[in-house]
Parts: C-alpha cells; sequence; structure tokens
C-alpha cells in the first residue's frame, strides 16, 4: 500500500488492514472485513480513512480483544459542506488505540470524536488536526468517557488548528470521567508560526509564498510513526 503514503501521506507498516476510501470500505485493499476487532492478532490493525468526504460520515471503531493494538490514520479534505463523525469504543483490556486524524476543510465541516472507555486500563490516545481555509467554517468537538470501574485508563484527544485569512474554527471539548484514571488530556490550540522560523527560511532564500508553504508542510507532516 505505497500508494497510500504517496497520494495521502499515511505512515503504513507491518499490519492487519481495513481501509475506507472516500468515506467507503475497500476490501481490496483491506485484511481484514469492517466489524468490531474481537479477536487479538500477532499485528496491530491499522484503520486507514482516506479521501475527499462530503455530507455525512460515521466511522465507528470497536476493540473487543484484549492486548490488542489497533492504529487509526484519517486523511481527509472536504469541498462541500461535510460531517465526520468517529465513535470509539475499547473494551479490550491492555488494549490500546492510537490515533491520527488530519482534516483538509475548504468549507463547512463538523467534526466529532467520541471515545469511550469500557473496560480497565484501556488506552485511547487521538491527535486532531485540522487546515482551515479561506473563509471555511469548523466545528471541532471531542468527548472522552471514561465509564464507572474502568480505572487505569489513559485517555487524550488533542486538538490543533492551522487557519488561512477569514476561516472560523470552534473547539468544543468534553470530558465525562466516573473512575479514576493513570491519565485523562484534553487540549487545543491555534498553531502559528514563529518569527525566529520565518527569519530562518527567509535567509535561506525561500519567497513569502515559499515559506507559507514549508510551514503548512510542517504542521501537516508533524505526526510521529505509531
Amino acid at each position: 500500500m505505497s500508494y497510500m503514503w504517496n497520494e495521502f501521506n499515511i505512515k503504513t507498516m507491518p499490519a492487519e488492514t481495513i481501509v475506507f476510501r472516500n468515506g467507503v470500505y475497500c476490501a481490496d485493499l483491506s485484511t481484514l472485513p469492517n466489524a468490531p476487532i474481537n479477536k487479538k492478532y500477532d499485528l496491530p490493525v491499522h484503520i486507514i480513512y482516506v479521501g475527499e468526504i462530503a455530507g455525512e460520515n460515521n466511522l465507528e471503531i470497536s476493540v473487543g480483544a484484549e492486548n490488542q493494538k489497533v492504529c487509526v490514520s484519517v486523511n481527509v479534505k472536504n469541498n462541500l459542506p461535510a460531517f465526520l463523525n468517529i465513535f470509539i469504543k475499547n473494551t479490550g483490556k491492555n488494549s490500546e488505540i492510537l490515533g491520527h486524524v488530519m482534516l483538509e476543510n475548504n468549507s463547512e465541516l463538523n467534526y466529532d470524536c467520541c471515545a469511550e472507555h469500557l473496560y480497565e486500563n484501556t488506552a485511547i490516545l487521538i491527535k486532531n488536526k485540522v487546515l482551515a481555509g479561506k473563509k471555511s467554517k469548523s466545528k471541532l468537538s471531542g468527548i472522552t468517557k471514561i465509564n464507572k470501574d474502568c480505572t487505569k485508563c489513559k485517555s487524550d484527544i488533542a486538538f490543533s488548528a492551522m487557519a488561512d485569512i477569514g476561516a472560523k474554527i470552534d473547539f468544543m471539548p468534553a470530558q465525562i470521567i466516573s473512575s479514576e484514571p493513570v491519565f485523562a488530556d484534553h487540549s487545543a490550540g491555534i498553531y502559528t508560526s514563529k518569527e525566529n522560523q520565518i527569519l530562518y527560511l527567509r535567509g535561506a532564500g525561500l519567497s513569502g509564498s515559499e515559506v507559507d508553504i514549508a510551514m503548512r508542510e510542517a504542521f501537516i507532516n508533524d505526526f510521529d510513526l505509531f
């Protein structure tokens, strides 16, 4: 699946795969069916959701196997009004779900990430990034639920956005914590270029537009491999 890296900037790795393109499950690119992950696999499970979206789109991720690592890579853009809802449930003891979500909004985008811990010692860690185009509108919400008797959980839903001229961004974070976690973090921020970064790039001979492109690429690519 090297094309995933070339076309969508998705870092692939040895894994079982569940692939969606333009919101549609792709059986020919997947090694697993689009179903709850209730079996333990020797390799991590990599859920890949890429392409262009419009209208309402839902991605449901449910993990019930113990000691299973699940990686989620989302890289989508919209040129028409769109809704993207990601529902995550982890009921697998010692299982972790790690996610990178990259959204490019060129219109109106409503994005909701709901992460629910339903067993003790589970992890859900999701990094969300938004490139907000000129005069776009982005509403970004994230909610973490750690249910009763689900102790020792690790939870983090983080948002960062890079906004073009006239873009509007609303962050709506929330947490419902009913058991003591190892940690439960939630953050949101706007990415801005630092003056010393701009001066360095201009000193290297880049024009103003080239500096803008370089900073955009740095924002997009600042994801660690799982």
